[in-house]
């Protein structure tokens, strides 16, 4: 199951990079690095799930 998510959100955070990088919107882009190495680093599924979840919201909650 963590092997699947972590695909989900890894994708989830290239399409976020690549939309970061294409608008120059530095918070998108730091939000899909973040997204693309932190299934890496954890492995429990709720901690996967509500830390990917937060940092999909970061580039619509935080304003600059």
């Amino acid at each position: 199951m963590d092997l699947i998510l972590g695909l989900v959100f890894s994708t989830i955070g290239s399409a976020y990079f690549v939309y970061g990088r294409k608008q120059r919107h530095g918070l998108a882009l730091a939000s899909g690095v973040a997204l693309i190495l932190f299934p890496m680093l954890v492995s429990q599924v709720l901690w996967l799930t509500l830390g990917s979840l937060a940092l999909m919201a970061v580039p619509f909650v935080v304003t600059l």
